[in-house]
């Protein structure tokens, strides 16, 4: 009989900001798609006081543009801290298309999620696959959440405004406020599509990988975990 001996190996990948970002992203997300389904499918009056007495469009009204806001600066502070952190900070902002290994482990990774192979690959952080999702669905997908957002806020805040001027001209590239709404609700439900996806690889990695997920957007340590016959 043989006694296996298990050997964790740590590394740090993901700094303070990074974590601090991700949560507050996550959170300001799961605001902003409830009260933006709300937003696009009002709840029926409540018929015990007036409208003007309640407020209560107005509360979810609040809430989508306060999460808004805090979306906005997070996703600054994180592309600055893309320059001044660790490489893995970087991994977000920027994909090694040009590298042929790039697309081989998109490959390998998309067959590990298919059950077509029996080994993951020990990747320090964002393996290819997440790397490239991460940035279609987060970085770019935030851009455009953000933007459009803003585009629509400048509307009600009118023109000339700070929102106006810095988003406005999106309206007039469109032509039509009903399209900006459309194509920004679309861009909800990818985000949340996006996510079910995420929270489900985070957790199935976690399991069948052999190196740790979740908890590393904790800690910021990424465990590495070896099985040896002794």
């Amino acid at each position: 009989m043989t006694d296996k001996i298990v050997r964790r190996n740590s590394v740090y990948v993901y700094e303070a900001p990074v974590r601090l970002w991700h949560w507050v992203n996550a959170l300001s997300i799961t605001v902003l798609c409830v009260t933006g389904y709300f937003i696009a499918s009002p709840p029926p009056s409540m018929q015990i006081a007036e409208a003007y007495d309640q407020f209560v469009f107005g509360y979810i009204r609040f809430a989508h543009f306060a999460a808004g806001m805090i979306l906005t600066v997070g996703f600054f502070g994180r592309l600055y801290w893309a320059f001044v952190g660790n490489r893995y900070a970087r991994e977000l902002f920027v994909l090694p298309v040009h590298r042929a290994s790039f697309w081989r482990g998109v490959l390998h990774e998309l067959r590990w999620y298919l059950f077509l192979e029996r080994e993951p690959a020990k990747i320090v952080g964002h393996n290819p696959l997440a790397q490239l999702a991460m940035f279609v669905c987060i970085t770019l997908g935030l851009i455009f959440m953000i933007v459009t957002g803003w585009a629509l806020y400048a509307q009600g805040a009118g023109q000339g405004s700070y929102p106006d001027m810095a988003a406005g001209w999106v309206l007039g590239l469109i032509w039509n406020s009903q399209w900006l709404h459309t194509l920004h609700h679309l861009g909800m439900w990818m985000i949340v599509i996006f996510m079910i996806i995420h929270i489900y690889v985070a957790i199935r990695e976690d399991i069948m990988s052999r190196q740790t997920m979740v908890s590393t957007m904790i800690s910021g340590h990424r465990m590495f975990k070896d099985d040896e016959e002794a």
